[in-house]
């Protein structure tokens, strides 16, 4: 028996939380759900590739600017050319006694050149700016939407871990018990009051829960990976979780009422605030095309010697108002207002269906919340049972009265009971994670 029972010791102790090489340097990281759902919103790849769209919607808006800010060059050149007049048609009359010569030149000509254009008025070009400010709003909030799911992947990556963590401590339960009920059975048999048959129903329990030990440790070192991944974090990282899945894990500003959790999600939901800027960024950019059909006034100046050579330049100047007014581009302008009315339309469905969407996901994460709730009280009575059941099974298997047949299945019963109620708590939070995404608050879950 001390040798079958040093056995069992050395197998929980070869089934520590070791990781040779996957462990980093400085150790597992100590990580709170609070602390994962942060980092996830700053340095997940999802919120980071936004934040770069947001980064090129606001560049586009300085483009979109540019056309109604001045423009200033300077330009010089130095010609020595030649050219023909008649060429162009004049010359002079025949009673004048002479004609022009077939070639002028060549002659030197220096130019230098100060330029500045302004637009002086373009309605059209105002509301291109203003489309591209509606679309940088839109990219904002794809970024804020992005972060959101970040802490969602975040937070439930981290119940993932947590629950596969209370797993493996039950399994470390479990094992532990039937290596007691096994020292039981040995001693039974010892003294003559139990069959040889009872020891291999212990030691074959025993095993099984050595082997669902094994597979547990296997998940909770899974569970590492894939939290790491959701913080955007090396997949070697490990973590040494703060929290249990007791308490109101999970929990979040969102309110539990239903009307109040829609309201709040249909105000805060970043993807329908992103969606509600891509239609006006639609309707503005129809504008801005109706509006091209409006007169444009710009501004043209320059001013700059110009001479035969530096020493001999006169210094010259033009100013230019000019209005251009567009008459006909091939029904190019049509088409092109065409395409935006249809993608406002798009945008306007995809809000609709986002709304009802966000009902759907308050309702349905309300009714996980309170189904979880009700689980977990049921699940505590069932694992109250189950110990109470295990007891009295040992006490009956050790008194003698009955075979270790209905402690094993007392056991089995308690192991189940453990996984449910596990469960149960898994549930309850993941809902209250659930709740928070769909009303807009998931950067609040702790």
């Amino acid at each position: 028996m001390r040798r079958l029972a040093a056995q069992v010791i050395l197998a929980v102790a070869w089934l520590a939380p070791t990781r040779g090489a996957a462990q980093t340097a400085t150790g597992p990281q100590r990580l709170t759900l609070a602390g994962a759902v942060q980092q996830a919103t700053q340095d997940a790849p999802g919120v980071q590739t936004a934040g770069y769209r947001v980064d090129a919607a606001r560049a586009r808006v300085g483009e979109a600017r540019s056309s109604l800010l001045p423009n200033l060059s300077v330009a010089g050149a130095w010609y020595n050319r030649s050219a023909t007049l008649a060429s162009t048609g004049f010359s002079f009359p025949p009673n004048l006694g002479f004609s022009l010569p077939a070639l002028i030149g060549p002659y030197d000509n220096l130019d230098a050149r100060v330029r500045l254009t302004q637009t002086l008025f373009d309605y059209s070009a105002w509301q291109h700016l203003q489309a591209e400010r509606f679309q940088t709003a839109g990219s904002t909030a794809d970024r804020t939407a992005a972060a959101q799911a970040a802490a969602r992947t975040a937070a439930l990556a981290y119940l993932g871990a947590v629950r596969a963590a209370s797993l493996l401590a039950a399994r470390q339960a479990d094992a532990e018990i039937a290596a007691q009920l096994l020292s039981l059975a040995e001693a039974q048999l010892q003294a003559g009051v139990s069959a040889p048959l009872d020891v291999t129903r212990a030691r074959t329990q025993l095993v099984a829960a050595q082997g669902a030990l094994l597979v547990a440790r296997n998940q909770r070192q899974k569970a590492d990976i894939d939290l790491a991944m959701a913080l955007g974090a090396d997949p070697a990282t490990t973590y040494l979780l703060a929290d249990t899945l007791t308490g109101d894990l999970g929990a979040s500003s969102a309110p539990t009422d239903t009307a109040a959790a829609l309201a709040l999600g249909l105000e805060r939901r970043p993807d329908l605030t992103a969606e509600a800027a891509r239609g006006e960024h639609a309707h503005a950019e129809q504008r801005a095309i109706a509006s091209e059909r409006l007169p444009r006034v710009d501004l043209a100046a320059d001013f700059g010697p110009n001479g035969k050579t530096v020493g001999t330049t006169l210094n010259t100047r033009a100013i230019a108002v000019q209005v251009t007014v567009p008459l006909l581009d091939g029904f190019r302008r049509e088409a092109r207002s065409d395409e935006q009315q249809a993608a406002a339309r798009e945008s306007g469905a995809r809000a609709g269906d986002l709304r009802r969407q966000i009902a759907a996901q308050v309702r349905a994460a309300l009714l996980d919340l309170g189904s979880g709730v009700e689980q977990h009280g049921v699940a505590g009575q069932r694992l109250a049972l189950a110990v109470e059941e295990l007891d009295e099974a040992r006490e009956r298997f050790a008194s003698g009265v009955a075979g270790n047949i209905d402690v094993i299945t007392a056991q089995a019963s308690l192991n189940l009971a453990r996984d449910a109620e596990i469960e149960s708590r898994y549930v309850t939070a993941a809902a209250r994670v659930s709740l928070a995404y769909a009303a807009g608050v998931a950067e609040t879950v702790h």
